[in-house]
């Protein structure tokens, strides 16, 4: 399903296709590549999971408590500068990290990266989204999921070659050229809103036929049970999202596949999300966004208990499957949520204030799994726990749904 029905020349879908491009690219290197770098710097440099996923953790929280002042940022001053700014410092941390020899100077990179993170990631490209289109604002932020999946698909295979043909020390100088040489170019694409340049969202030529969209301001939205509950519900969804990214490749290698099958069933996990993408856009449209968002959370939990479970390439296939589905129209589900429940007009903050209390929770999954794992021998434990946390989070939309009607009514 691409934009072709609005207008061509709208120039929110140039910058609806950069940020594809560039959300693509600093998931893939960003966010993937700790997972598939982390076995050899413990190897050449001794350190245990547990020191390296508490390295990766603190750069989430780091991410998600910038969340707010970014958004508020967005919110009042447009996003190109922002998003420069962290092409500039993801590139910089990246070479840092290429050097780092002692254990306090890997923390403070990934600081550094945790900033980056705020700046690059889905958060700020679909405030940008909610200020440039109305009718067509799902569908664009359709088109930056479903590129942005292929983040995995594209950047695993490619990091692990790296690893294997230069090291890690070089794979890292060459990813920090690729997200900037990519990502700077991409990110002056951006502009503040229509306005700016004489047009109006969604592309529309008359100002008439697009009456103010009411909104809901933070303060109130922050003040509501319905944005806890909304909190509470991605929070749990995070954290196996995180602990999966960090400890994925790990889980599948100490089971005994090869590095070839891993990267194979790691980098699957895009493509997946984009068919869980494609299915979310028209089932939230025939039952309703509640009801698609809650068969996120059931999938999810099927699809650790099929990686727990299940023997063999089954498991890990059905796996694949499940949580690439779910994970994929995770992203739809949140951004889809916070917009037509609070609308346009303070999205930028309310959507950093879910991401800060994500944040406080999904940066626990990392360095949780591994020390688990090293108090279990394994990670069965840990799967476990992860199905748990995405049962809960089926119950946490279950009362969006129950409290949101009252945000309904103040916006009708």
């Amino acid at each position: 399903m691409l934009p072709h029905a609005a207008p061509r020349r709208f120039y929110g879908w140039r910058i609806v296709w950069a940020l594809a491009l560039t959300t693509t690219i600093s998931y893939g290197i960003l966010y993937y590549g700790f997972g598939v770098l982390v076995k050899p710097m413990e190897a050449e440099l001794g350190w245990s999971r547990a020191q390296t996923s508490g390295a990766y953790s603190l750069g989430l929280l780091i991410s998600g408590l910038m969340a707010i002042p970014v958004g508020y940022w967005v919110d009042h001053r447009g996003a190109r500068g922002l998003l420069l700014l962290g092409s500039l410092l993801g590139s910089l941390m990246l070479l840092a990290w290429s050097q780092v020899h002692g254990l306090g100077a890997f923390y403070g990179v990934w600081v550094g990266m945790g900033l980056a993170m705020a700046m690059v990631l889905y958060e700020v490209a679909f405030t940008v989204v909610a200020v440039w289109f109305r009718r067509w604002r799902h569908r664009a932020t359709f088109v930056i999921t479903m590129v942005a999946g292929l983040a995995s698909t594209l950047f695993v295979p490619l990091e692990t070659l790296l690893v294997e043909s230069l090291g890690w020390r070089s794979a890292l100088v060459v990813l920090a050229l690729i997200f900037g040489l990519l990502t700077l170019p991409l990110h002056t694409v951006v502009r503040r809103r229509p306005q700016d340049l004489g047009q109006w969202p969604d592309g529309e030529a008359d100002p008439a036929v697009q009456p103010p969209e009411a909104s809901v301001g933070a303060r109130a939205a922050f003040a509501g049970a319905t944005f806890w509950w909304l909190a509470a519900a991605f929070t749990l969804l995070r954290l196996t999202t995180a602990a999966i990214g960090a400890h994925g490749v790990p889980l599948l290698l100490e089971r005994g596949y090869s590095p070839a099958f891993t990267a194979a069933a790691v980098g699957s996990i895009g493509l997946v999300q984009l068919l869980g993408r494609a299915f979310f856009l028209p089932g939230s449209q025939r039952w309703s966004l509640y009801s698609a968002t809650l068969g996120v959370m059931l999938c999810q939990a099927l699809g650790s208990l099929a990686l727990l479970l299940v023997p063999g390439g089954l498991g890990v296939w059905a796996f694949v499957l499940l949580y690439g589905m779910s994970n994929g129209a995770g992203t739809l589900a949140r951004a889809g949520l916070v917009a037509e429940l609070y609308g346009p007009e303070s999205y930028g903050r309310i959507n950093g204030g879910i991401s800060l209390v994500v944040s406080l929770t999904q940066s626990l999954g990392p360095i949780g799994a591994g020390l688990l794992h090293g108090v279990a021998g394994g990670y069965d434990a840990v799967l476990g726990i992860l199905v748990a946390a995405s049962l809960l989070a089926a119950l946490c939309v279950r009362q969006v749904r129950l409290t949101g009607q009252q945000l309904r009514e103040v916006r009708s």
